[in-house]
Order: structure tokens, then sequence, then C-alpha cells
């Protein structure tokens, strides 16, 4: 058995899970008896912890919030996460660098040896790939704004700079932030356009206060699949309406949602909207998805799929 003090502490591990535990399961847990957890429960109260029990049969423990940050209890594999994501942490967030590298000066301090040392090695031979651009910077306390409102699903007011240098003023009823490379994006339904949009997190300025809260509509695709497409969307200088001569099914599991959106024609043909920033790269896109097309559009492509097509067919002539 246990002794008190570091029963305590396993209790406290245990309460720390995100879900309820009946008095006879933490009695399993610490092998010990039900009146034994009762008391425990009763210790960490005095100490501040906010411990809610429910009523009945069906009731159960949970650590509740509100209270002072208490201990927190974890694992080794846990411990390896934080310590590493601390330090990858401050990126792409303004205003938690300071804040990040001291939690993980506290961290490091308590970690056991082994564990310090599994942290440093995977620091001192883990590579990242520098990137060409450092990206934009986003403040800490936007992000924590816009995922407000997005659980409590209030409408967000701001500024906006769009990608051609436009402002303007949005409307917006927020659902998801999505971190996607080095930016931060918020997908939501613009109330003025009745659609939804992908907005980019540097680029907005939120307007005090709030505004009025908003029924919330399902999603229309997964977030991440809207985020990579409007991200790919946006940086094409050259479209196309392609017919693929295939069923949209096909199409859609062959692509993914950066490639662009495939719409059904028929049993046997489907469109697919698509683009990239030159033609020649449309044209090698077309040609790697492995099946029938036909392209009317724009000129440009036109004229050099027919050119390609000559060189390839004069490229196996005998």
């Amino acid at each position: 058995m246990l002794e008190t003090s570091a029963r305590l502490l396993r209790l406290l591990s245990l309460l720390q899970t995100p879900r309820e535990w009946t008095g006879a399961e933490l009695a399993e847990r610490l092998s010990v008896s039900t009146r034994t957890v009762r008391n425990d429960v009763d210790r960490l109260r005095n100490l501040g912890y906010p411990v809610h029990a429910g009523r009945g049969a069906a009731g159960g423990y949970r650590l509740g919030a509100g209270a002072p940050l208490p201990p927190l209890l974890l694992d080794d594999e846990e411990a390896v996460a934080v310590a590493i994501g601390l330090r990858t942490a401050a990126g792409t967030i303004t205003g938690v660098e300071e804040t990040s590298l001291r939690a993980l000066a506290k961290l490091e301090q308590v970690l056991p040896s082994r564990l310090r040392r599994r942290v440093g090695t995977l620091q001192q031979y883990a590579v990242a790939v520098p990137r060409d651009e450092p990206g934009p910077r986003v403040d800490a306390d936007t992000l924590t704004a816009i995922a407000t409102a997005c659980r409590d699903h209030e409408r967000l007011r701001f500024d906006y700079r769009s990608h051609d240098g436009s402002a303007g003023r949005r409307d917006v009823e927020p659902y998801r932030l999505v971190n996607w490379g080095r930016r931060w994006y918020l997908i939501g339904f613009d109330v003025a356009r009745a659609d939804w949009r992908t907005y980019r997190v540097d680029r907005m300025s939120p307007r005090t206060p709030a505004g009025p809260r908003f029924a919330p509509r399902e999603l229309p695709e997964d977030p991440v699949d809207q985020v990579r497409r409007g991200v790919s969307s946006a940086a094409w200088r050259y479209r196309a309406q392609v017919t693929l001569h295939a069923p949209a099914e096909l199409v859609a599991e062959r692509i993914n949602a950066a490639i662009g959106t495939v719409t059904p024609v028929d049993d046997t043909r489907c469109l697919l909207d698509t683009g990239a920033d030159s033609v020649e790269a449309l044209a090698v896109n077309l040609g790697l998805l492995g099946m029938d097309f036909t392209v009317t559009e724009p000129p440009e492509l036109v004229e050099l799929v027919r050119a390609l097509a000559g060189r390839y067919h004069r490229a196996v002539m005998c």
C-alpha cells in the first residue's frame, strides 16, 4: 500500500485525466478501500483542489477547474512531448517565446536525468529544414480571442486585408482555427456573402466587442481540406476547368483538395476545377492523373497540350 503522501499524488494524477472515476475504480487503482478514497478526496479538497463528486450509483469523482493551478503530473512520454512542444511552439505566435522558455526551464529542472537525456538527444540530432520564408507572426491574444468566439458561437467583426492588398470589414461566424505550415487560418461563414470563407489570421484585426451569438451550422467539409484547397487556389496564377473521362468517385480518390475540386457530369465523366502557377505545371499535373481528359480553356493550356501531344508522338515514331 502506498504511503499517504504518495497515494494523494497518485490520486491527483488519476483525477487529472478527462473522465469521472467511481470510488470503486479509484480504490482498485490505489489498492485501498473506498472509505480511504473518500478520506483522501477530503484531504485534496482541504488542500484547495476542487474535486467534484456526482450523486447516486452512477456518480463519480472528477477534478474541477477554477482553483489555483495544481501540480501537473505527467508520465514519461507526456513529459517528453511537452518539453519538445515548448521548444518549438513559439515559431508562429508572438508573445510566448519568453513564457515558453521559462516553462521549459521549470520542466527540465524536475525531469529525471533519463528524460532530460532523451529530450536533449532529440533536439541535438533532429534538424528542421529551414524555410525560405519565416512566415508571418500571429499575436497570442488574437488567437485566443478567435478561439473563444469559436467556442462561444459569437460573431467576429474584424478588418481584413485581402490577398490583393485591398482592405475591408468582415462580419463572420467563426468555426475552426487551422495551423497550416507557418500560417494560421480561420474558417468561418461570411454573413454578408452568405458563404464559407477562409481567412489568414495575420491579416485580421479583430474589433471589440464581439458580435451576437449565432446558431452553429454544419461545416461543409473537413476544415483541413478546406484550408488546403483555399491556400492552393489563392496562389494559382492560371486556372482551368477540365473534363476528365472517369467517374467523379474515382477521381476524388486519386487527388487531394490541393489539386482542385471535382464535380460529377455523369457516370463516366466529371469536371475538375484546378490551377497552377504556370501552364506548364498545369499540363504536367493533368498528364500525371493517368486518365483521359479534354481541355478547352485557357487558350495557353490548350496550345501547350497540343504542342506536347505532337512532341510525344514524334518521340516514339519509328
